[in-house]
């Protein structure tokens, strides 16, 4: 192996081809600032990796802002409206016309991510696919590099002048910062959903929230075949223990399908068990390595704002390296973490009181077990204290035109 092939340079080596690895590498190539992207995944599996897909007013705002937006223009469909179902009945909420007016665009993740990859590759941008960043080393000094196992399983390194960690919560970024350097504060929900993605039209016209006493399921559309649900479970289920007709009877029954009419049924084509849990990181910063997306913070999927805070940080991480290597201005980078982290503890408390929301008091209806008897343990142990509480939530968020605004400013804001 010789030198060149074993150690390589640029500015700034972007970990991750997620939403925040791809926005940042295309706004710092908008900025004339040399950088690679590293993503250990090959790039037919990130362009078909099913995630999230509602972008928040702000997020389209920010990709317009940099000519990023063209496939969501043409394909994004403009979402407002969401659904509560319970035990006493259903209402809905125009969240479009309540708070500041705004609304999601509903754009799925791979297609974005296609978006933003093809444009990068289009204007000269580089991306390692099939290299897996394994450590990132001397982070406390101007001259951090990142040792990789390349697509072939050599090793590899590059130098940079910053490292942007792009790359989740279990990538390279996270595990390189030395003990002491950083605080993660986490908390565990006590929440766990089966996650599914299902070849089947959606069934209403809205995101669907359903609380039943066996637990919180949720309906959100992807396109106008495709399908995510969400069915809450027992801690411990397997992703392949529930056989699609279980599935389906169990979504039926507590989306309310006898009373409000039968889910559309299809073919379950992925599955994936969440259990709900948050974290921050503070600072987002080591020296000369940075966190954005998942490796800043992790949020639970219950208010969708993990990849719509994504967008955000990379931006801002993006002007600040700019402002840095081109300009000389550290003050950006200086104020990185300070600007980003109310953002990020904002989308937390929503997130936070969306699940208690759905899922009711401490435990949430974790799936530990019920007193009931349910013989999937998922609707958990939540006293009939914290269950009137959560009646009273979604009452007032029925009744309430401030709650209302509240509601949509924060569902769709971050």
């Amino acid at each position: 192996m010789t030198d060149s092939q074993s150690r390589r340079a640029t500015d700034v080596v972007v970990l991750g081809a997620g939403p925040a690895g791809l926005v940042l590498g295309n706004l710092l190539q908008n900025r004339g600032v040399d950088c690679v992207v590293l993503e250990r995944a090959e790039r037919a599996h990130i362009q078909t990796r099913a995630r999230a897909g509602f972008l928040a007013a702000n997020t389209v705002r920010i990709l317009e802002r940099h000519g990023l937006a063209e496939g969501l223009r043409r394909h994004g469909q403009a979402h407002s409206t969401c659904e509560f179902r319970s035990a006493d009945g259903r209402f809905r909420l125009d969240y479009g016309g309540l708070g500041r007016g705004e609304r999601h665009t509903v754009y799925p993740q791979q297609l974005l991510v296609t978006d933003l990859l093809t444009r990068f590759l289009a204007v000269g941008g580089r991306v390692e696919f099939g290299t897996e960043a394994v450590a990132v080393l001397d982070a406390d000094t101007d001259r951090p590099s990142v040792t990789v196992r390349e697509a072939d399983g050599r090793p590899g390194r590059w130098g940079a002048r910053y490292v942007a960690g792009c790359d989740g919560r279990h990538g390279a970024a996270r595990r390189s910062l030395p003990t002491g350097t950083v605080r993660r504060h986490h908390c565990d929900h006590g929440v766990t959903w089966l996650g599914l993605l299902a070849e089947a039209p959606p069934s209403m016209d809205a995101v669907g929230y359903a609380v039943h006493e066996r637990g919180f399921a949720g309906h959100m559309a992807r396109t106008s075949e495709i399908t995510r649900y969400y069915v809450q479970c027992a801690r411990g289920t397997a992703a392949d223990s529930w056989s699609e007709q279980r599935i389906w009877d169990e979504l039926d029954l507590r989306m309310r399908g006898a009373e409000y009419g039968p889910l559309h049924r299809g073919r379950v084509v992925q599955r994936a068990v969440v259990d709900l849990e948050s974290d921050v990181l503070e600072p987002l910063r080591h020296g000369s390595l940075f966190l954005a997306g998942d490796a800043a913070g992790l949020v639970s999927p219950s208010a969708a704002k993990g990849a719509n805070l994504a967008v955000l940080e990379a931006e801002i991480l993006a002007d600040a390296l700019a402002d840095d290597l081109v300009h000389r201005d550290s003050k950006g980078l200086d104020a990185y973490s300070a600007r980003c982290l109310p953002y990020i503890w904002r989308a937390q408390e929503f997130s936070h009181w969306m699940i208690r929301l759905l899922h009711g008091g401490p435990g949430g209806h974790g799936g530990h077990g019920s007193s009931e008897g349910w013989s999937d343990g998922s609707a958990g142990g939540a006293s009939p204290f914290h269950d009137s509480l959560r009646r009273s939530r979604i009452d007032s968020l029925r009744t309430s035109r401030s709650h209302q605004d509240w509601f949509a400013e924060h569902y769709v804001g971050v």
